[in-house]
């Protein structure tokens, strides 16, 4: 009897899951910060106007992720960061941050420093900027040297 119900729910239809909102992710932006994106035929003007509205914000958050070249350049910002103590955060597994400043969906990296400052933070990074490598940190952070 249980290799019956188990054949009836392995061939039970699934359901897809529902569409996401267009505005996932942008819900709790300020309108100001919200960019189209940049992409291929994007204005270099458009581009240093992005890019500088993005500064307004604190490096690392949804309205100013760190920009990097794929996840390889992920990894490697997120190793050189160093808490107040000189040490590495903890990294929690990565996750969907939204879709950040520039348009592109972005990836949160949950670190943890401990009782060091600035204890638990969530790094917003948009790896779609292959011709970027940041060089600074995000507040309460430091970056060692390469």
């Amino acid at each position: 009897m249980r290799i019956l119900s188990f054949l009836f729910m392995a061939l039970a239809p699934i359901s897809a899951p529902a569409a996401a909102p267009d505005d996932l992710g942008k819900r709790n932006a300020p309108p100001e910060t919200l960019f189209s994106g940049i992409g291929e035929g994007t204005s270099d003007a458009a581009i240093e106007a992005a890019f500088a509205a993005a500064s307004a914000f604190p490096l690392g958050t949804l309205q100013n992720p760190v920009r990097v070249g794929g996840p390889e350049g992920e990894l490697a910002y997120v190793a050189r960061l160093r808490c107040s103590d000189g040490k590495p955060p903890r990294l929690a597994p990565k996750r969907p941050g939204g879709i950040g400043a520039y348009g592109s969906v972005v990836e949160a990296f949950p670190l943890d420093c401990g009782a060091a400052a600035p204890g638990k933070v969530d790094l917003m990074m948009d790896m779609y900027f292959e011709e970027h490598a940041e060089t600074r940190p995000p507040p309460g952070f430091s970056l060692a040297s390469r």
